[in-house]
C-alpha cells in the first residue's frame, strides 16, 4: 500500500513549482487587457477630437473633446499629449488628431509603454 503522506508532499512541491508560472500568466493577462483598453480609449478619443475639429475648426475645442472622451485616462492625459494637424481645417483637406500616452504597468515588470491613438477626418463635415 502507498503512503498518503508522501503523495501530499509531492502535490505541495508540484504546486510550488507551478504557482509562479500561473501568477505570471494571470498578471500578463491583466496587463495586456489594461493596455488594450487604454489603446481603444485613445483611438476613440482621437476620433472624437478630429470630429470636433472637422466640424468646428476649433483646435482648443477639439483637444478638450478628445480629453473628455477618455475619462479613464484623464488624470494623466493633457492637452500637450494631443497634436492636431493642420492647425486650421479648410474644407476638402484632412484633419488628423494624434494622442500619445505613456501607460505605466500595474506589476512593474515591464513598461512603461507608449501608446498612440490617431483619428483622421475630412474637414467640413
Amino acid at each position: 500500500m502507498m503512503d498518503r503522506n508522501g503523495e501530499r508532499g509531492a502535490v505541495a512541491v508540484e504546486f510550488a513549482i507551478l504557482l509562479p508560472v500561473l501568477l505570471m500568466l494571470v498578471m500578463g493577462i491583466m496587463e495586456f487587457g489594461r493596455a488594450y483598453n487604454a489603446q481603444i480609449s485613445l483611438t476613440q478619443a482621437a476620433r472624437e477630437g478630429v470630429r470636433v475639429m472637422a466640424i468646428s475648426n476649433n483646435p482648443t475645442a477639439a483637444k478638450t473633446a478628445a480629453k473628455n472622451a477618455a475619462p479613464s485616462l484623464n488624470p494623466s492625459l493633457s492637452a500637450s499629449n494631443i497634436t492636431i494637424s493642420p492647425a486650421a481645417c479648410t474644407p476638402g483637406t484632412q484633419a488628423t488628431v494624434t494622442i500619445t500616452y505613456s501607460l505605466d504597468t500595474i506589476t512593474g515588470i515591464a513598461g512603461p509603454f507608449t501608446l498612440t491613438g490617431k483619428g483622421v477626418m475630412l474637414c467640413g463635415g
